[in-house]
């Protein structure tokens, strides 16, 4: 009796150890896996002080500045807009901004209504007339995004709001350009604008996300304006704006 007892004790014990270098197994694993995971996520971006402090006021001081000394060229604007391509003189549409949060972008209008036979609209070659080229080509159809800044729709700098259908196209890296508010202006509007591929924009928008600061904030602004002087990348090679977005892999 006491040996048979001694046996199920035994068996019983490891049973019990059996079932604990499972359980410590099946830990491990799930361990590793949430590891691997996190490795292929990037981190959020980490605020630091001017990002904290400085970049939101220094946006709202620049935006009523520049509503207030550019009001004259606003008023002329609207009035040919409205001559040439007729009401509504602001174009507005959704846009996702700060965390994906939607807002409503304002614009001059640089395109016509004109549309087919079936009562589509035309492709924006043929609704781009060439009073809206010259807006586009001096970058003057942005100057209502100004009451966005203002607002805090938007930044200065920051990554240029793009179509809230692009959001579940992005991988999850292009995705943390919606970690920060989006720009008047930024890195990719410096390189290239609509002349580079959508892989290339969304690269820069990410890499401003992870290096912001005051003098590079500066530096895009003074950059930009030589480059709207320069008139360069106001189209792809294919389109008279830029293609749509179909979505990239993940980077590997």
């Amino acid at each position: 009796m006491d040996i048979m007892a001694d046996t199920d004790i035994a068996d019983a014990a490891i049973t019990a150890v059996g079932m604990v270098m499972d359980m410590a197994t099946a830990m491990e694993r799930k361990m590793m896996k949430r590891q691997k995971t996190q490795k292929a996520i990037p981190e959020k971006h980490k605020k630091g002080f001017y990002e904290s402090w400085i970049k939101r006021p220094q946006d709202f001081v620049c935006a009523s500045m520049a509503l207030i000394v550019l009001s004259p060229v606003m008023v002329a604007t609207a009035l040919l807009v409205r001559k040439n391509l007729g009401s509504p003189v602001i174009f507005t549409q959704e846009r996702p901004g700060l965390n994906g949060k939607i807002f409503k972008l304002y614009k001059f209008r640089t395109m016509t209504d004109a549309r087919d036979d079936q009562g589509q609209l035309l492709p924006d070659e043929e609704r781009l007339p060439h009073f809206g080229r010259v807006l586009r080509a001096t970058s003057l159809d942005e100057l209502p995004e100004l009451i966005n800044i203002w607002k805090g729709d938007m930044s200065v700098v920051g990554p240029r709001p793009l179509l809230v259908k692009y959001l579940p196209l992005y991988n999850e890296n292009q995705a943390r350009r919606h970690e920060v508010r989006p720009g008047f202006t930024g890195l990719a509007q410096i390189h290239g604008r609509n002349a580079i591929s959508w892989e290339e924009k969304l690269n820069w928008d990410v890499q401003y996300v992870d290096n912001i600061s005051f003098w590079g904030d500066w530096k895009i602004i003074f950059s930009t304006l030589f480059t709207v002087l320069k008139r360069e990348g106001i189209s792809s090679e294919t389109s008279a704006t830029m293609e749509e977005f179909h979505g990239t892999p993940f980077p590997m």
